[in-house]
């Protein structure tokens, strides 16, 4: 894996969509190895945050730079190295339930791969694929599922087998939307120490967005708030007071009112 985390700087960020903000005025600075979690109310702008860092969105103004290139700067196929080199684990997790394990964790590095390259990798990998697959699986707690179907794990079992792709990529940074959403209680914490685990000991940089202010407060050094596309906060978890928190999520009841939900 990558020696060092990625760096990450939105600098007056808009983000538009049909006329509408998504985001206004956001801007901050994440440096290599950080483990950062992005909370507020659902449609606050976390995953659009997330999405913006990995190149998948492009904003209405401003900028974005990963260690210090300006995205919009890059040619498709630097654009398509950067992307390579960024993990994105998304909500749903984005696996192929009739693969097995082992080929949706070998998918993980396929955007660096040719056509032909990655038909092989897929139809028939070699030794010492399947044996790196293998130690990766051990990091996240399921070697034995390596040649089970995806779609006979669990959902926990699932979520470490989408960890497990992105870490396979040979990344520098983990981008995580939503990780413990439709996990218990007792798997979601599992799954954010995992996480955090992990990307300490690899030097990675971590981006989270959480719902569960319980894990991001235990787990996560910094927290930035969202609420309506703009930050509300971005300190250490001891450094907000609870007024704060219950601000932050005061919108979705008001909302709700005006929607008369």
């Amino acid at each position: 894996m990558s020696a060092s985390g990625a760096s990450f700087h939105l600098d007056s960020i808009r983000l538009a969509f049909n006329g509408k903000d998504a985001l206004a005025g956001v801007e901050f600075e994440i440096q290599p190895g950080e483990l950062v979690a992005f909370v507020g109310p659902s449609g606050a702008g976390k995953t659009s945050v997330l999405r913006l860092l990995n190149g998948a969105l492009r904003p209405s103004s401003g900028s974005v730079s990963v260690d210090g290139r300006r995205v919009a700067s890059l040619t498709p196929a630097e654009l398509k190295s950067l992307r390579a080199s960024i993990g994105f684990v998304h909500q749903d997790l984005s696996l192929v339930p009739n693969l097995r394990v082992a080929q949706n964790v070998l998918a993980g590095r396929l955007g660096r791969m040719g056509f032909w390259e990655s038909l092989r990798t897929m139809v028939r990998p070699q030794r010492h694929e399947l044996e790196e697959v293998h130690t990766i699986l051990e990091r996240v707690g399921i070697p034995e599922k390596i040649f089970q179907r995806t779609d006979q794990l669990s959902g926990g079992q699932m979520q470490r087998a989408a960890i497990a792709r992105a870490l396979y990529q040979d990344v520098r940074a983990l981008l995580v939307d939503e990780p413990v959403s439709s996990l218990d209680p007792a798997r979601a914490r599992d799954t954010i120490e995992l996480l955090t685990t992990i990307c300490r000991q690899e030097e990675l940089t971590l981006v989270a967005s959480m719902h569960d202010l319980g894990l991001a407060r235990e787990f996560f050094p910094r927290l930035i708030g969202l609420r309506g596309g703009k930050v509300q906060f971005d300190r250490r978890p001891d450094q907000i007071e609870q007024k704060q928190f219950d601000n932050l999520y005061e919108l979705e009841s008001e909302e709700m009112l005006a929607d008369g939900c």
